[in-house]
């Protein structure tokens, strides 16, 4: 790699990575002069948007308009490529892919062969993705090791938030026994709106209405979301290789404002929980509607806001939470990670 760039090839254009190049756009000058490293975006290559490829670097000002004007790139400009995905990452000559695709949960894909692509060219990888984290996070580590390559994923659960960081820079000699956290605001927020007398039907028209929520929110709702995530700490945080289909997973479309006032007699909430934990030498992985008793932290958590407690064998549980994340804040993961890159190339 040469010492003085980093060329991003970055793969999905949605609001995460919009919000990620305005970062960039802001930061630049920022980041040249703490760090020496000059980073552009000399591709770009969008599942609807279409793609681009510039090796002086793309103007992202323009591509962020065009999108907000016409939802794609313009298809006049010289630097748009007919390409598909895999042949952008392999023909664009950029030495990082940020890879923010949508999130299969079956099995992954295509981010698996995206970042599989990328490593093959010699490129590091920052990924936002679940699904290569929740489905192949050993064998993606090892290739990336093997070739001597940077392998970072902050992003992939509560967004920004310093969870992978903290365990590997800041608790310095600890084993992860066991972790449990909510994990999904979009079941967090019906359950909190369901807490206030809306019913199941209600909540969810509310949580789409303020873009919590997918037209189809049945990853939310189900617990796949949060089923990938659970899959995603055991893979990282307890060195498993278990997947999200294995996860003993329960969603929330079966509560009912009835077991909402049932759990307020018992002065308790109900809460969608994660847990993570090591039973008869084999990883367990769980998510589940839970009594949480309302002098618990976890019953405090609100609206959009997660919370992961780990334990540990030396440090006992350490608590993190995020308290109602924005875009910026999905965004500034992967802002972070670039970071963490710098400092280790």
């Amino acid at each position: 790699m040469n010492n003085e760039e980093i060329n991003i090839c970055l793969v999905g254009f949605g609001n995460a990575a919009q919000e990620f190049c305005r970062m960039l756009i802001t930061k630049n000058e920022e980041i040249k002069s703490t760090t020496g490293y000059e980073v552009k975006v000399t591709a770009i290559a969008g599942r609807s948007k279409g793609a681009i490829i510039n090796p002086k670097g793309i103007d992202l000002k323009k591509a962020l308009m065009d999108i907000k004007s016409s939802g794609s790139f313009d298809d006049s400009a010289e630097d748009i490529v007919s390409m598909e995905t895999l042949q952008v990452i392999k023909n664009c000559g950029a030495n990082v892919l940020v890879e923010l695709s949508t999130l299969s949960i079956r099995d992954g894909e295509p981010a698996i062969s995206h970042i599989e692509t990328a490593f093959e060219k010699g490129m590091h990888v920052i990924t936002g993705n679940k699904g290569p984290i929740a489905f192949k996070y050993q064998k993606l580590r090892d290739n990336a090791k093997e070739r001597g390559l940077q392998f970072l994923y902050e992003t992939t659960v509560m967004d920004g938030t310093p969870i992978f960081n903290l365990v590997e820079n800041t608790l310095l000699g600890c084993k992860v026994l066991s972790f449990r956290g909510i994990l999904n605001s979009t079941t967090n927020f019906v359950l909190e709106e369901m807490e206030c007398g809306n019913s199941y039907e209600e909540a969810i028209k509310e949580a789409k209405r303020r873009g919590f929520a997918e037209e189809d929110p049945s990853m939310d709702i189900d617990g796949w979301d949060a089923a990938a995530k659970t899959a995603a700490l055991l893979n990282v945080l307890m060195d498993t290789n278990i997947k999200p289909t294995e996860i003993d997973r329960q969603g929330i479309a079966h509560i009912t404002l009835e077991d909402i006032e049932r759990a307020r007699e018992e002065q308790c909430k109900i809460k969608l929980i994660c847990e993570g934990y090591i039973e008869d030498n084999k990883p367990r992985g769980r998510v589940h509607p839970v009594y949480i008793k309302s002098k618990d932290t976890f019953s405090n958590i609100d609206a959009t806001s997660s919370i992961l407690g780990i334990t540990t064998d030396l440090m006992g549980e350490v608590q993190i939470i995020e308290k109602n994340p924005e875009i910026q804040q999905t965004a500034y993961g992967i802002y972070s990670d670039l970071h963490t890159l710098i400092k280790k190339i």
